[in-house]
């Protein structure tokens, strides 16, 4: 079994979570009151980790929050991803893809500098941007197949041979997900898709986001996505980590966890 798949289905087991807690750290909308503070954007990771920790399945920080602050963000990102518990795995959300020389650049930023667990990929230039990542033993990556955003018709529903774009990109993953590393990127804004990538693709773990703040249906988010028992992940980034801007943001942000995961598991007990 994948080292990121065996982390990521024992913590499901002990914390009894479907849920990823993206940590999308954004600097203004953290409590003033860490402002003070050397690294608040450390602080208010370390104060959401420990909140959470025993209530989730990984987390996934989306570095763009971190790469924006330059160069001390990306030592905050370092301090947050060391002081993530070992057991815990992480998802780098990261987008990359390019060509392979490039690619194989950002593999060692993902894997050899911040020692993340996956990553997730762009598929647009094709296997050439995805084989560098999976050069590392053990290494996972989620490739974006349909997108929670609304500007995701662009590309993503254009059809060619009979089917639109995202069904190609189902289908080349499945091929290429021959050392059993690949998972996919589905919306939770897309529920009837979710169902047809589903059954197209039933060994492939789905990294879910948009239940949160971007409104997902995550009731047939969860029940599309289990179909077979296919392996989620359900993304919650602002929807948890900005319960609140007060002092009582963390265990605000452990109430919301403790939420999701009540209805995440009453779908899965088929309790609604």
């Amino acid at each position: 079994m994948n080292a990121f798949i065996e982390k990521v289905t024992n913590a499901q087991a002990k914390n009894d979570s479907l849920v990823c807690v993206g940590l999308d750290s954004d600097f203004e909308k953290m409590p003033k009151h860490l402002m003070s503070s050397a690294d608040p954007v450390f602080e208010f990771n370390k104060a959401i980790i420990d909140a959470t920790k025993d209530k989730c399945c990984c987390y996934k920080p989306n570095l763009a929050f971190y790469e924006a602050m330059g160069p001390r963000g990306m030592e905050t990102l370092k301090r947050t991803l060391m002081y993530i518990p070992e057991e815990m795995p992480v998802i780098l959300d990261a987008k990359r893809g390019d060509i392979d020389n490039t690619a194989k650049k950002y593999a060692e930023a993902i894997f050899d500098d911040l020692e993340g667990d996956a990553v997730t990929l762009s598929p647009y230039m094709g296997w050439d941007s995805i084989a560098p990542f999976l050069e590392y033993e053990n290494a996972f990556a989620f490739i974006l197949c349909l997108t929670s955003n609304e500007s995701a018709k662009d590309f993503q529903y254009l059809e060619s041979g009979g089917k639109p774009l995202y069904m190609h990109v189902v289908d080349k993953v499945n091929s290429w997900n021959r050392n059993e590393n690949l998972g996919l990127v589905v919306g939770a804004s897309k529920p009837e898709q979710i169902m047809e990538i589903r059954i197209k693709a039933p060994k492939l773990p789905f990294l879910i986001p948009g239940v949160g703040a971007q409104g997902g249906d995550l009731h047939k988010a969860v029940e599309y996505g289990t179909l077979g028992d296919g392996l989620v992940i359900i993304n919650i980034s602002r929807g948890v980590i900005f319960a609140s801007k007060e002092q009582d943001f963390a265990s605000r942000a452990a109430s919301e966890l403790d939420r999701f995961n009540t209805r995440i598991n009453q779908v899965r007990a088929g309790a609604v």
